[in-house]
């Protein structure tokens, strides 16, 4: 059990932030890759439990976490489990990684993936919404992947926004803690707001040459970015989903009014010809099983 069954460190070492992103563009041109739909049950209090599974033709998986907003503040992370990596052909469980640290982790490397296609400005600054697991683990992407130099960052949380500024420093990265998002939008083309979505934290117009990442918000009542912003994205812009589950899991887009099943995914934006669309590019994560799995595969290499 020691060799298979991994610490949160072990589980980050084998996930470096490019390499995932690139794993993940590769998953998504396998077609052997099977993800069915995920299993959300409610639980007492206001938690979750997730169970999702996934595999493709060598490796299974099945990630269990417990999602617990009550945690929010408090010394026990609200996103607590594990991701079970099974070998197809014999059977044998290969690893135990750690889920939160595959979540935050794979979920930062969808964003980097999505900003290396999409973004107009991909090296920056950077503006985060939001200092706790998600914020940190994109600042250290777009660091990694993008090259980006300078971070801007919000939290309700001075303490959080002070402690990521000063890990953005010591990547390398000037880094500002401001309390107006809103107004940062003018300075930053690169945005990500990774909040617990429990009310909206942006409704602003952001530049004309704007990438935003929108993370925090994977059931229909989550919400992060006001309606007006999101219509105004989709009116003028470039609106993209990771997946097609985002059809009714995007709080944020369904609270707009937008048709979210007509919009592009990551995988049809990837697969066609390498142009950066013109005007501001709204990506709206909300999470998938085939992440895990992509994150699975590269773990199992290192």
């Amino acid at each position: 059990m020691a060799d298979t069954l991994l610490s949160a460190a072990a589980t980050a070492a084998r996930l470096p932030y490019p390499e995932l992103a690139a794993e993940i563009a590769a998953l998504l041109a396998d077609d052997t890759v099977v993800v069915p739909p995920r299993l959300v049950q409610p639980l007492p209090g206001g938690g979750s439990l997730f169970v999702m599974p996934a595999h493709d033709a060598t490796v299974a998986i099945t990630k269990l976490i417990t999602f617990t907003p009550a945690n929010a503040g408090s010394a026990r992370a609200t996103i607590q489990g594990d991701v079970v990596v099974f070998d197809i052909a014999t059977g044998t469980r290969r690893l135990v990684l750690d889920g939160p640290t595959v979540t935050a982790r794979r979920t930062a490397a969808v964003s980097l993936l999505a900003a290396q296609r999409l973004a107009p400005r991909p090296d920056g600054a950077l503006l985060i919404v939001g200092a706790g697991v998600q914020g940190r683990a994109h600042l250290e992407a777009f660091a990694a992947g993008l090259g980006v130099k300078e971070a801007w960052i919000c939290s309700r949380s001075a303490a959080s926004a002070q402690g990521l500024a000063a890990h953005a420093r010591s990547l390398g990265l000037a880094a500002r803690v401001v309390d107006d998002p809103a107004a940062a939008l003018a300075h930053c083309p690169l945005v990500v707001t990774a909040t617990p979505a429990s009310a909206v934290v942006l409704d602003a117009a952001p530049r004309s040459d704007a990438f935003i990442a929108a993370v925090g918000a994977f059931t229909p009542r989550m919400v992060e970015l006001g309606a007006q912003m999101c219509r105004e994205l989709h009116a003028r812009g470039t609106v993209v989903v990771d997946t097609g589950d985002a059809g009714h899991e995007a709080g944020d887009l369904l609270q707009a009014g937008i048709d979210v099943a007509a919009l592009p995914a990551l995988a049809a934006v990837l697969a066609g010809e390498p142009v950066r669309p013109p005007g501001p590019v709204l990506f709206k994560s909300c999470g998938w099983a085939g992440w895990d799995l992509a994150a699975a595969r590269l773990a199992v290499r290192g």
